[in-house]
């Protein structure tokens, strides 16, 4: 036993040796009691689900049977899982970046401005909406049908502004007439036009309900020169003579005209409110053309949500949504910017591109690499909007590993071991992904 020297030159016995405290002066089985609910639920939560979901990616559907690495590789040998593997990837190469993109651009632009907090409001609204909801509201935004898909009624809008539209789509002649089908959707005469032989171009395929309204009734073309009538030959209630004009036979007006020789167009003409047309005594001997801009469908818009777009337009709904969250936090960023470093730089000749470019950016840099983690990760878990917006026909090249996992192991498959399997991988995925987080936090940390 250890002795002290006592004040008498006696040495005295030691006491016993001090228990061992933590740094912050409590006991370690203190310390080990109050962590011991968060440890039974961390371990109840994730540490068994991530060890069984590792120890169920190694047998077969049932369960039954080991398989050793058999489903990791049918992730990367199946076109499905496949296809959900290489969407994951464009998810995580572009969302996070246009998202983060976008936030910068709106947190810079708005700084300045008077109604910039209204601005920032609503953009980030949509953080507030659950994916579910959003997921469908963007399912009607891009909805095929312009009187219903937002997206497609703006296209069609623009489109029809700038070219006109066709004035009787659908239309078609009556089949063993005169006029046959030729190249580009057109149709031409068989016969030549010669004048004071009115020229009949009689045509079906148009609802009568659904002629303009204010529409005459057909007349015959009379006179010496090179005339003609375009009509709806269908008489209502029935009855009428085909590729004859018809009491109460409705005239198609505007229906372009051409005279044909040698393949070259030598006259054009439109008709009247009757369904009349005349052409100059140069067309006498052409056939008469109907170029297919008199029929073409309507246009219609983009499909949006059809194999080759529907990941775009998916990512597109995901931005919309998460801009305001990237804005916000780079706001918030941007705030703490000394202004001084920004007006030295206007100072020395810099304008404010160079200004964002060379001061802003590098300075935000650390907020702006929180932001893209953060989406990076979250984007590698994104099932509710794919699941929702892509219709059943598309979902296939929509798909991402959220949903195949899914699919897979519930929705159909009935195959536990292969989600399980992805379920492994998404992890070994999003595991750098914050290991660079985590590092870098600490790194931060001791500075």
């Amino acid at each position: 036993m250890a002795t002290v020297a006592t004040a008498g030159g006696a040495p005295a016995p030691a006491g016993p040796p001090a228990k061992r405290r933590s740094l912050m002066g409590t006991r370690p089985w203190v310390v080990a009691l109050f962590l011991l609910p968060a440890l039974v639920l961390l371990g109840a939560l994730v540490v068994y689900p991530i060890g069984y979901t590792t120890w169920r990616s190694l047998y077969d559907a049932g369960g039954a049977r080991f398989v050793g690495l058999e489903n990791y590789g049918s992730v990367f040998s199946d076109d499905s899982t496949f296809t959900a593997l290489k969407n994951t990837a464009i998810w995580v190469a572009v969302a996070p970046a246009l998202a983060t993109g976008l936030g910068l651009i709106f947190a810079v632009l708005t700084e300045r401005v008077s109604w910039g907090t209204a601005f920032k409001l609503i953009v980030f609204m949509p953080m507030v909406i659950s994916m579910l909801a959003a997921g469908i509201i963007f399912r009607l935004v891009y909805d095929a049908d312009p009187s219903r898909g937002v997206a497609n009624a703006v296209i069609v809008g623009v489109h029809d502004t700038f070219a006109a539209s066709s004035a009787y789509p659908g239309a078609k002649p009556r089949p063993g007439g005169d006029i046959t089908a030729t190249a580009g959707g057109s149709y031409t005469t068989k016969s030549t036009a010669q004048p004071g032989t009115p020229v009949a171009l009689p045509l079906i395929g148009i609802p009568a309900a659904k002629l303009p309204a204010g529409t005459q009734d057909a007349k015959t073309a009379s006179g010496s020169g090179l005339t003609g009538t375009v009509w709806l030959d269908f008489a209502p209630g029935g009855g009428g003579k085909p590729g004859v004009v018809d009491q109460g036979e409705k005239a198609l007006k505007g229906v372009q005209v051409q005279a044909v020789k040698g393949g070259k167009v030598v006259a054009t003409a439109k008709s009247a409110a009757d369904g009349t047309f005349s052409l100059p005594a140069s067309a006498a001997g052409a056939q008469l053309r109907l170029p297919d801009s008199n029929f073409a469908q309507p246009y219609s818009g983009v499909d949006w949500l059809g194999p080759s777009l529907v990941t775009p337009a998916i990512i597109g709904s995901y931005i919309w949504m998460w801009a305001g969250f990237a804005m916000v936090l780079i706001a918030a960023g941007l705030a703490g910017v000394p202004r001084e470093l920004m007006e030295a730089a206007r100072v020395d000749g810099a304008n404010e591109w160079q200004v964002f470019r060379k001061v802003t950016v590098p300075l935000l840099a650390p907020v702006l690499i929180v932001v893209l983690v953060t989406l990076m990760i979250n984007v590698m878990k994104v099932f509710d909007l794919v699941y929702i917006i892509a219709p059943q026909p598309s979902q296939p090249a929509a798909n991402v590993l959220a949903l195949q996992l899914y699919v897979s192991s519930f929705g159909g498959g009935n195959n536990q071991g292969l989600g399980s399997a992805i379920g492994v991988i998404l992890l070994l995925l999003v595991i750098p992904v914050m290991a660079f987080n985590i590092r870098r936090l600490r790194r931060e940390r001791r500075r």
